[in-house]
């Protein structure tokens, strides 16, 4: 049958066109029946390809809305993650408590002559001549320290004679070496211990009230001493008060 290529097909026509068609497309099927319900197979495509073109708008935004919410989770941890400033460590104050200051040790000393309470005073170890003193009273109105190194440490035991305008005798007698050189009595005449008084036996290195009441005592009873030796015959007077006597007496 001639067809012109500018009529169109009928339904019957077309439906012989195609059986034709599958004919030459299928020769080795040629006593195969062409039936309506037997239609050409589609062409073959790759399963990828097929999930492409099945992937919609609504799966791009699922996408987009997952990555956006990646990338703000990947910044909040970053930053969280980043190293903080540590807190100050709390200062401590440690309080040390002052030690005690120690006590100095106190030492008695003998303070006679021109001061308004003669006797025997109590300083503290390291005292002066003129500490003695101030323990003492102070100075009476007629008195005369210049023979005294005022300044002079004292040491227990020691005694301190203050003399006079009229009988300036000052002396520190004892181990402190503060005295004068020479005499007892700065006087450069050394203390005869058979004519002397009480007073002037007082201006002696050692010798107090006391002990010039018994060389007095010593004199009265056996006369005059022989040699200043027997000064140690007198009770309190032992050999190293008799050490310290022995450049300022004479008999």
């Amino acid at each position: 049958m001639n067809y012109r290529d500018d009529e169109p097909l009928s339904a019957s026509q077309a439906d012989r066109a195609a059986r034709a068609r599958w004919q030459l497309l299928h020769p080795a099927l040629p006593d195969q029946t062409f039936d309506d319900e037997v239609t050409p197979p589609a062409s073959v495509r790759p399963a990828w390809w097929e999930s492409a073109l099945s992937f919609s708008r609504e799966h791009v935004v699922v996408v987009v809305v997952a990555l956006v919410v990646g990338v703000i989770f990947a910044v909040m941890t970053f930053q969280h993650s980043r190293a903080q400033p540590l807190p100050a460590a709390p200062s401590v104050s440690v309080s040390v408590e002052p030690s005690p200051t120690p006590t100095p040790s106190m030492i008695k000393v003998h303070v006679l002559g021109a001061v308004a309470h003669p006797g025997v005073v109590s300083l503290p170890e390291g005292a002066r001549v003129q500490d003695a003193i101030d323990a003492a009273g102070g100075l009476t109105a007629d008195a005369d320290p210049a023979l005294l190194n005022l300044a002079a440490v004292v040491a227990d035991g020691s005694q301190i004679v203050i003399g006079t305008v009229g009988s300036p005798a000052g002396e520190v007698n004892g181990d402190s070496g503060a005295g004068s050189s020479g005499s007892a009595n700065g006087s450069g005449v050394k203390v005869n211990i058979n004519t002397a008084s009480e007073a002037e036996l007082e201006t002696l290195p050692g010798i107090g009230p006391v002990t010039a009441g018994k060389i007095i005592a010593w004199r009265n009873e056996h006369g005059r001493f022989s040699t200043i030796d027997e000064l140690q015959e007198v009770s309190g007077i032992g050999p190293k008060t008799m050490a310290q006597l022995e450049p300022y007496v004479t008999v």
